[in-house]
């Protein structure tokens, strides 16, 4: 797992992003950090801040099923805005739900401090080699 939290560019480190693991049914938990300066003008995380989040949560996911040699793109990121976002963690789920040799589809929610998903997406990731 080193590959996903190693050398984090930099949106990564922008939105807070932390690998932490795993649970009971084998989703990817990726928690990230909403920053004050996230927020729009009604004082909860600006949307775009949030599928940032999804994005990169499917993409970390998709890279630890992956092995080293390949990496993924995003092709398509079907996003969701169910409810307004506060300052602070967020959680995000994600699970591979289809995978070909040149294509993969990832599922994901976000999930604030009292366990209510804010927002979800659907990746659609283009699988290549890694340059």
């Amino acid at each position: 797992m080193s590959e996903v939290t190693a050398n984090l560019p930099p949106g990564a480190q922008l939105l807070g992003r932390e690998w932490i693991g795993t649970d009971e049914n084998g989703d990817a938990l990726i928690r990230f950090q909403a920053q004050v300066a996230f927020t729009n003008r009604h004082g909860t995380v600006q949307g775009g801040f949030l599928a940032a989040m999804l994005d990169s949560a499917t993409g970390i996911c998709a890279l630890a099923r992956l092995s080293p040699g390949l990496t993924v793109v995003t092709r398509n990121l079907d996003t969701r805005f169910l409810k307004p976002a506060a300052v602070g963690p967020i959680t995000a789920r994600a699970r591979v739900v289809e995978q070909t040799e040149r294509d993969m589809v990832v599922e994901a929610e976000l999930v604030d401090v009292q366990d209510l998903t804010v927002a979800e997406a659907t990746a659609r990731l283009r699988i290549l080699a890694k340059s």
